[in-house]
């Protein structure tokens, strides 16, 4: 039997911009029919896919439909901080003459189909809130529709990265609580979340910044209450309490204090505990607790503006817009027990 010649791979959206010598967003802008592109540009990028023989994927045969002016947000479901973003994206995307459209993700709806979910919709651009999709899918995502990151770092061809500084942002939990005389201080990390390495630094090397090096601990955590809960029984199982836990977020933070509380542990006059969001969840009058605002009007307009930017034809490369976070002090931080008079 004789080796079947190789099939030459079909030509890409990347072939087709090489051809015409410009960018990928730019034949993305000239596939989709919207503004941004001069038709010197558009009869270039045209005449190099026909050459190439280049099928335009299905964003690009919407080309000649009308503009939705729609933006695709994904959200957790359960996430407090995602619904205070995607109601905030919503008011500056209404500033900008454009509207959102959310999409859920839940333990029965996963990433990858709020995206699908979003694009049959025929979103002109997606905003993915914390997103968890392999970069290899980002990277094919950014290919077929502008492509926004909030709260996720990565170094990709074309996509919009707006994030908090979450590295500082742990620095000033560490800061606070070293301040208030704190030693003896545990970190919950978010598990497998995108963020959770900054922010398990930050703590890090603010403790050693601090000559606590020796003392830094980090417990498994999560994102959600049930991971606080699951941390807050591994302290309970070791017979000594820090006297201070920062959380990974505010979700992973409640959780830490319920179980907390029902061990009959006070917070904060036994164990002070912190999250990180800044949920409207923290500023209720029952949890009151000390977190770090990711400023999330600021996240929400910086979005819709890196949004707004690639489908006007305005920017078309990388960016990452970095906003400073603030430290928010609250009842569930007081000085440890030794401190308290």
């Amino acid at each position: 039997m004789t080796d079947q010649p190789a099939r030459p791979k079909p030509p890409t959206i990347r072939d087709v911009a090489r051809s015409a010598g410009v960018s990928t967003a730019l034949v993305s802008v000239v596939f989709r029919g919207v503004p941004g592109a001069s038709e010197e540009t558009r009869a270039r990028v045209f005449a190099a896919a026909e050459q190439l023989g280049y099928r335009a994927n299905r964003t690009a045969s919407l080309m000649k439909l009308r503009r939705t002016m729609h933006l695709g947000v994904t959200l957790k479901v359960r996430n407090a901080f995602h619904a205070e973003l995607a109601e905030d994206i919503q008011a500056a995307a209404a500033r900008s003459g454009y509207e959102i459209v959310p999409s859920l993700v839940t333990a029965t709806h996963d990433e990858s189909r709020a995206v699908e979910t979003l694009l049959g919709f025929r979103c002109e651009s997606l905003i993915l809130l914390g997103s968890q999709l392999p970069a290899a899918r980002l990277r094919d995502l950014a290919r077929e529709v502008p492509l926004v990151l909030v709260g996720r770092r990565v170094d990709l061809d074309n996509v919009a990265v707006v994030r908090s500084a979450d590295y500082r942002g742990q620095g000033l939990i560490v800061d606070h609580l070293t301040g208030l005389g704190h030693r003896d201080i545990v970190h919950v990390d978010g598990g497998r979340q995108p963020i959770a390495a900054l922010r398990r630094r930050g703590y890090r090397d603010a403790m050693r910044r601090h000559g606590l090096g020796d003392h830094a601990r980090v417990i498994a955590g999560g994102d959600a209450e049930p991971d606080g809960h699951r941390a807050a029984a591994e302290l309970l199982s070791q017979g000594r309490l820090p006297t201070a836990v920062c959380a990974f977020n505010d979700h992973c933070a409640l959780g830490v204090i319920d179980a907390l509380r029902k061990a009959g542990v006070r917070v904060p006059g036994d164990c002070s505990v912190t999250g990180y969001d800044d949920s409207p969840v923290a500023q209720l009058t029952a949890v009151d607790l000390t977190s770090v605002s990711q400023e999330a009007a600021l996240l929400a307009e910086s979005a819709v503006r890196a949004a707004a930017d690639r489908l006007e034809g305005r920017v078309a490369d990388a960016t990452d817009a970095v906003l400073e976070p603030r430290l928010v002090a609250r009842g569930s931080s007081s000085p440890p027990p030794a401190l308290i008079p």
